[in-house]
């Protein structure tokens, strides 16, 4: 269990599928952690056996959300999300989407939250590809890591 590199994850899947274990992903930035993030993977770990967290890599982070982020290294954001008991393994990857490594690890179930319209969900078309199921999670109000920054820049500027 815990931070795996991307080959180490596709071995535990092969293994996990032959006893028969229903695998999960979701993926993220996950740059403050905070308690959305913390329900909606408990959510998601409801949905299958094993719960496989893909973690966007500082450089992917900066190409689409800018130079100011992410706010904790990619490294420290993973360590941290294996550490939940909702989590079973985490890997950070370099892609801007999770379309590559979706269509090689082919989850029964991929989970995103509901924050963003089925329109927007960039790996949709991949998981139907391979049969899989695309679960959206419902958006944690009021519960973001853009706005814990805002609210600390307001405070503390």
């Amino acid at each position: 269990m815990g931070v795996k590199s991307f080959k180490e994850i596709m071995t535990v899947v092969r293994r996990e599928r032959r006893r028969g274990k229903k695998i999960v992903t979701t993926n993220g930035c996950f740059d403050i952690l905070h308690m959305g993030h913390v329900r909606n993977l408990a959510k998601a770990k409801s949905l299958g056996d094993i719960l496989i967290v893909g973690v966007n890599s500082d450089k992917s982070i900066k190409s689409y959300k800018g130079r100011n982020r992410p706010i904790i290294g990619e490294k420290e954001r993973a360590e941290t999300l294996a550490a939940l008991e909702s989590v079973d393994y985490v890997f950070i990857f370099n892609e801007e989407t999770p379309n590559g490594w979706l269509a090689k690890l082919k989850p029964d179930v991929h989970v995103k939250g509901a924050d963003r319209k089925l329109s927007e969900i960039v790996e949709k078309d991949t998981v139907a590809k391979f049969g899989g199921e695309l679960v959206l999670i419902p958006y944690v109000k009021d519960r973001s890591t853009t706005r814990i920054i805002k609210k600390i820049n307001k405070l503390y500027s």
